[in-house]
């Protein structure tokens, strides 16, 4: 089986990695669970609307998170960065008058440097996301993928004005009030044929539990992705239990945008092409409402706690999809 998994963030992350310990032959997986037989491969497709520049670098948060996590590096207290890195550099940064707002460790920033590097001398973003995993030791039976090779920016439209997606994020801790999200260059963006290819290749799709506004709207947004998926057996995974996200902004975005934030609503941003959700037992009395909107519904716990809660929500994900004709 060919997995595809759209991506954005921690929570897309621990699914993503979920998803690669049920892979036969990935490392590193779980001594506790044996690899799920018959799944061959995963391709991520990561949100790169929060990529930026930052001191001259080429920085891609989501791509960075995905691709640590996968190569079994990542800092699992934070979810995202480079577990024991330090930050002498950051340290002198600030030192030299800089305002460091946006934390990056030492390691952290030998990957930007050498992403910058590899973009300069005229390579494509998936080609040198590629080489990055591949240097980083992503087992060969997974692929992470940029969305696009173009550069698209997420945009905040908030109270205070419109902000760039890490100075709401980051620099802002999120706080300023939002009235729109909007992606900067998204008409002329298009994405790349390992996408398409990944795509039309895939016996199941995942929507890993991401926010759906800056995570998976971006990759939604471009051109023909969308359809793509109708025609697709496509699961998601709900970012929301109980009416809150575990990580990040995603409830409050729901409510400034007007919208009660449950399993349900997410749902219905995804309703033309789903065909199963799976949410958390905090959220059963919504199954009905979801079910009418004719996608199947998997009932569990979503909590991913530690690695061998991913795996085990992977799995029960995978066993859901095989009750889904393709």
């Amino acid at each position: 089986m060919k997995i595809v998994a759209l991506a954005g963030g921690v929570g897309g992350a621990r699914l993503a990695d979920g998803l690669a310990q049920c892979l036969p032959s990935s490392q590193p997986s779980s001594p506790a669970l044996p690899p799920f037989a018959g799944e061959g491969s995963l391709t991520v497709i990561v949100n790169t609307g929060d990529d930026f520049d930052l001191w001259g670098l080429r920085v891609c948060p989501d791509l960075d998170t995905v691709m640590y996590t996968l190569a079994g590096i990542g800092n699992p207290q934070t979810g995202w960065g480079i577990e024991g890195d330090t930050f002498e550099a950051l340290e002198m940064l600030r030192r030299l008058g800089e305002d460091a707002w946006f934390r990056v460790g030492d390691r952290d920033l030998a990957i930007d440097l050498r992403r910058t590097q590899l973009l300069r001398e005229g390579k494509r973003l998936t080609q040198v996301t590629d080489l990055l995993c591949r240097s980083l030791g992503v087992a060969p039976n997974i692929h992470i993928l940029p969305m696009t090779d173009a550069q698209v920016a997420t945009l905040v439209e908030a109270d205070e004005g419109t902000l760039a997606f890490q100075d709401y994020f980051v620099r802002r801790a999120w706080q300023p009030v939002i009235r729109r999200v909007r992606f900067r260059g998204i008409e002329r963006a298009r994405p790349p044929v390992e996408v398409n290819t990944a795509l039309d290749d895939a016996d199941l799709v995942v929507l890993c539990p991401s926010n759906p506004f800056v995570s998976i709207d971006p990759i939604l947004s471009l051109a023909d992705v969308r359809d793509q998926l109708r025609g697709l057996r496509t699961l998601a995974v709900s970012p929301i239990i109980g009416g809150q996200a575990v990580k990040g902004p995603a409830a409050k975005m729901f409510r400034e945008l007007g919208q009660e934030p449950t399993a349900l609503a997410v749902a219905r941003r995804y309703a033309d092409f789903l065909d199963g959700f799976v949410i958390d037992r905090a959220d059963a009395n919504q199954q009905g409402d979801i079910e009418r909107m004719n996608m199947r519904v998997l009932v569990t716990d979503t909590l991913m706690r530690d690695r061998a809660d991913r795996a085990r929500l992977a799995r029960e994900t995978l066993d859901f999809a095989r009750t889904i004709p393709a």
